[in-house]
């Protein structure tokens, strides 16, 4: 992963950068030996190097005995889905479902969304791998049940047992229960691993084991990651991430844009949201993370980048991967005026967008940090997430901030469950 921040240095001063990450460096020490807020949610962090041979043979062979299904229904929320979605979304080809269909639910309460999910189940072949560490979270715990009915309507026990995977607590909860009650193939959520930190552990690599992907190549390039962005340095690239976008919220860029030129991305941008926002998000404090998909959104929010309130700074990944882009024909009529870029590929007029938006909106007093990418895939998104976890934890310690808590997020539930008589 190449990265460049020089089109927000710009805005801040080398001075300035320099100190921040002299600043970064002592949080990621702080991080490293566990001294921080939140340190006993510290378990992603070796993540990567700390699996053997056995467990990824472990996984892949569990994985496989659901590759002769239909589809595959994983329930789950906020962490629970977003890495595992993001990875799969990423890698599968836009117009292909993967062999079996991996289908997500219980990431909302949206009446039609489930009823409509069990009618497209009903003639198929389908298996749940059901994600929660209590069991009792509402959204998937209700999506699993009418699912888990659904399956005792039509299969017989021993078919149930074999289709169902539960990713739960170790020894407490519901799903614990449920679990060891019904025999059911199970992986544990460690004690010490949030869920928005959870994509390197079973709760993202059981979905994308068995959508196919190769989880090996995915934490390998983790593990590379792991190696750079654990090392006390200004060169280390996590250092600079989490150094520059604090200096920018302190200069008053209160909302930071992920922007991507590859529609394959989306639902990593809201991987990415989450990670940041659930982190960053609380005391008054923390950068507002969004997301945009370029070209798409210039032609709905580009005025607004371009010449709205200078409170926004913009985060780039772009891919650098022309392999499978169509070469724009010729037109003897040339109607649409298109033949002066005639005989070039997609991708190329795609980077002079990306090239021209950042002229523009650099230009516009819009900070921007560039990542870039050869190709997208396991191995890329691997070294991504890791990297991006890493700068998260040492940007919420330079925020001041506990990055491994969400107090907030219970302040809905406790109303809700009011709200219902429970």
């Amino acid at each position: 992963m190449k990265s460049d921040f020089s089109e927000a240095i710009k805005f801040t001063g080398e001075n300035a950068f320099k100190r921040s990450c002299e600043y970064a460096l002592k949080q990621l020490e702080i991080l490293n030996t566990g001294k921080g807020k939140g340190n006993d949610f510290l378990g992603w962090i070796n993540l990567p190097q700390s699996y053997d041979t056995e467990d990824i043979t472990d996984i892949i062979t569990i994985s496989e005995t659901f590759r002769n299904l239909d589809a595959v229904v994983i329930i789950g929320i906020g962490g629970s889905y977003l890495g595992a979605k993001a990875v799969i979304e990423a890698l599968k080809p836009h117009f292909y479902k993967t062999e079996p269909e991996i289908i997500f639910a219980g990431h909302n309460l949206n009446g039609n969304y489930h009823s409509e999910l069990i009618e497209y189940l009903h003639d198929k072949q389908f298996g749940i791998v059901v994600i929660s560490k209590s069991g009792t979270t509402t959204e998937p715990a209700v999506a699993f049940r009418l699912l888990y009915n659904e399956m005792k309507k039509r299969f017989d026990k021993e078919t149930i047992k074999k289709r169902i995977i539960a990713i739960t607590d170790a020894e407490k909860g519901a799903l614990r229960q449920l679990a060891d009650k019904e025999g059911f193939t199970d992986f544990i959520i460690a004690d010490n691993v949030g869920g928005r930190f959870s994509v390197l552990s079973p709760v993202g690599l059981i979905p994308i084991a068995v959508a196919g992907f190769d989880i090996d190549e995915f934490l390998r390039g983790a593990s590379i990651a792991q190696d750079i962005c654990l090392e006390l340095s200004q060169e280390n690239p996590a250092i600079k991430y989490a150094a520059i976008r604090n200096l920018l919220y302190a200069s008053g860029h209160k909302v930071e844009l992920m922007v991507n030129y590859n529609m394959r991305l989306n639902y990593f941008t809201e991987w990415w949201k989450q990670l940041y926002g659930e982190s960053e998000g609380k005391e008054n404090k923390g950068i507002f993370p969004a997301s945009v998909s370029f070209t798409t959104d210039l032609h709905s929010l580009g005025q607004y980048i371009q010449q709205g309130e200078r409170q926004i700074f913009e985060t780039v990944i772009f891919v650098n991967d022309t392999s499978d882009a169509p070469i724009i024909p010729a037109d003897e009529e040339n109607l649409d005026k298109l033949n002066y870029i005639a005989g070039k590929d997609m991708e190329f007029v795609n980077r002079k967008a990306f090239e021209g938006t950042l002229m523009a909106h650099v230009d516009g007093q819009v900070p921007n940090i560039l990542f870039e990418i050869d190709n997208l895939d396991e191995y890329n998104l691997g070294f991504m997430m890791y990297f991006f976890e890493i700068a998260c934890g040492i940007s919420g310690y330079m925020l001041g901030v506990n990055p491994f808590d969400q107090p907030g997020v219970e302040d809905y539930k406790k109303n809700m469950f009011k709200l219902l008589g429970k």
